[in-house]
């Protein structure tokens, strides 16, 4: 996924374990693991922003882009396809 995640790099900066993140932000240290590790497929606003208060920093010091390759980009876009159709039939307007 040509999104990195850096909160290593944060917790390191801050001499914070995984489990007090977890902790202060108000996720599971499992969930927090996911994210941490770039498993996670999406983080909500709220989550990024308990992130960014605890740890201290800016969205951009947590996450980054990197270019992948082709096929990366193309499945996101299905991805994001797929959700704005799923979007549309739940406010009656779409063909999902």
């Amino acid at each position: 996924m040509p999104i990195a995640v850096d909160i290593d790099v944060m917790l390191a900066r801050r001499k914070m374990s995984v489990g007090e993140l977890a902790s202060r932000v108000g996720i599971t240290p499992a969930n927090l693991a996911v994210l941490k590790n770039g498993r996670a497929k999406a983080v909500r606003f709220t989550t990024l922003a308990a992130l960014c208060e605890v740890l201290e920093c800016q969205p951009g010091d947590l996450l980054r882009w990197e270019p992948g390759n082709a096929d990366d980009t193309a499945d996101a876009e299905a991805d994001a396809d797929a959700e704005v159709d799923a979007d549309e039939a739940v406010r009656g307007g779409g063909r999902a």
